[in-house]
């Protein structure tokens, strides 16, 4: 019997070195888990390898941005940013802490710019001005000049040459007409000036914004000819719409210069001067100008130079006795603020491929040197700063307010478009595909529900954008929100919704930078509503 019982346990196979067994709620130390399911043990066993993927995503997102760079553009608004600096508040960001990357001083000699865009009607006569102004202040020579009015005058245009200063593309000399927005510099004692010659044709309307989203200032050009005005300050006229444009684009003070006063249907007559003045002021009221603080008139000759640089003589007008227009332009206080110790935000314009990648733009926030390391948004891509151009001279520095072409390294022309945006590494600006926004209906003939798809612009950003919620109607008099959201948007309303873009586009909220956060929605060649933007989604 004790043979067979010592037979049967050797074939159970105990180990015999196994350790005594102690119920676990007599243990004094917790027994190492034999499988993850016990929620406390990565809190008590940071030992275990699979909670340290995770960890730093949680704990630490802002030392693991360079992960976050790594991610396909396919998935750019995917869940996991929700919780990831993907939108953040730039500015006090950069108040918070501030990095070596824009800790430099700029020459204190460097000149003030200004940035001009020219708008009105098309024929009024903003491309001559701009011609007439270059060859007044020495930026086009004599010699120039003669051969564009030789070839001005072999197609029959003669009283074209002085544009053809701006309008350097061939298209454009032929059919008399500016397509795409120039842009040359100037300047005076005090200043330096960039001009924007916006198209005044309704089918360009979109370089025009393009313009009027640089700019500081706006030069509305009218015609006083007998008929010119007329029309194009009718309803489908682009005096109207230009001004509205401008305004909506964030330009503050508008100069309202009364062209063609040497026209012999006009002839520097006052009744007809203070008649073209006294139809628009109502208007540029209408849109938002203060016609005391924001709006200034100016009769010129674009064509003569009349009142351009000089001021008026007696033998030419009598009655009009104050300063020219450069004069009005040298002393004019600036009325946006230039924040140059801000982060760095240049949106991009233009860019072109001339021995490496050159991109065009206006320097809205921040300051910028050669050799500066920067990173273009939304697709992260770092690039270096080579060199930085005002038109054609060179420069080592740029700070807030500048206009210019800088030449990177390290990125290609077809990793960059129109409306990218060139930031600090350190403080990148919002990208997103969904915002919140305060919108007002201008012009629409139907009513506008959840679903309608149309055209943003923002600052020198089109894409194409889709209203997906209706949130809230607007009080236009006291401004309230109404508790239900409205079924349906008209002409003249005013309503908090809720956009989604096609691509990923680069933002900011109204109330942090006002120029990032301002837009445009136009559809079918008319502008439909504009807007700003409340609240940023990445959702």
């Amino acid at each position: 019997m004790t043979d067979k019982l010592t037979n049967s346990f050797s074939k159970m196979k105990f180990n015999a070195e196994a350790e005594e067994f102690v119920p676990s709620w007599l243990k004094k130390t917790p027994a190492p888990a034999p499988t993850p399911a016990p929620a406390p043990a990565p809190v008590e066993k940071p030992v275990v390898k699979p909670a340290e993927k995770p960890a730093p995503v949680v704990e630490k997102p802002k030392s693991e941005s360079p992960a976050i760079d790594d991610k396909p553009k396919s998935t750019p608004s995917t869940p996991k940013n929700s919780g990831s600096p993907a939108v953040h508040n730039l500015k006090n960001e950069f108040n918070a802490k501030r990095s070596n990357s824009q800790d430099f001083e700029v020459p204190k000699d460097m000149k003030e710019n200004l940035n001009i865009v020219f708008i009105g009607h098309v024929d009024a006569g903003k491309s001559t001005m701009g011609g007439q102004i270059l060859h007044l202040t020495g930026m086009v020579d004599q010699r120039t000049l003669d051969k564009l009015q030789r070839e001005a005058k072999e197609i029959g245009r003669d009283s074209w040459y002085l544009s053809w200063a701006l309008d350097l593309n061939q298209e454009e000399r032929n059919k008399g007409k500016t397509v795409e927005c120039g842009k040359a510099i100037f300047e005076t004692e005090k200043r330096r000036f960039t001009i924007l010659d916006a198209p005044g044709h309704k089918n360009y309307v979109p370089s025009m914004i393009s313009g009027a989203s640089q700019a500081d200032i706006g030069v509305l050009v009218i015609s006083a000819r007998k008929g010119e005005f007329e029309t194009g300050f009718e309803r489908g006229g682009q005096t109207r719409e230009h001004a509205m444009l401008a305004k909506t684009a964030g330009v503050k003070k508008l100069i309202i210069v009364v062209n063609k006063m040497d026209d012999p249907t006009v002839q520097w007559s006052q009744q007809r001067y203070l008649e073209c003045c006294k139809k628009i002021t109502p208007f540029l009221k209408q849109v938002g100008y203060n016609p005391k603080t924001d709006v200034h008139y100016i009769p010129v000759s674009a064509y003569t130079g009349a009142n351009i640089k000089d001021r008026l003589t007696e033998d030419v007008c009598k009655w009009y006795k104050k300063e020219s227009l450069l004069e009005y332009l040298d002393n004019i206080k600036i009325p946006t603020e230039r924040n140059i110790n801000g982060p760095l935000l240049i949106p991009i314009t233009d860019k072109n491929k001339d021995m490496g990648t050159i991109i065009s733009g206006k320097v809205e926030s921040g300051k910028l040197k050669k050799g500066q390391n920067v990173i273009v948004m939304p697709n992260k891509k770092p690039a270096e700063i080579l060199q930085i151009y005002y038109e054609d001279n060179e420069t080592q520095y740029a700070v807030s307010g500048d206009n210019v072409r800088i030449k990177l390294k390290g990125i290609e022309e077809d990793e960059i478009s129109p409306g990218f945006v060139i930031c600090s590494p350190d403080y990148k600006i919002n990208c997103v595909t969904a915002f919140e926004a305060q919108l007002a209906i201008l012009e629409y003939k139907n009513i506008i529900c959840a679903g309608y798809s149309a055209v943003l612009h923002l600052h020198a950003c089109v894409e194409d954008v889709s209203i997906t919620a209706l949130l809230h109607s607007i009080d236009k008099k006291t401004g309230k929100k109404s508790k239900h959201a409205p079924r349906f948007l008209k002409q003249g309303d005013v309503a908090i919704v809720r956009l989604e873009t096609a691509q990923m586009i680069c933002a900011e909220t109204y109330a942090d930078f006002q120029q990032l956060g301002r837009f445009t929605i136009r559809d079918e060649g008319k502008t439909i509503a504009i807007g700003k933007i409340t609240k940023l989604i990445t959702e």
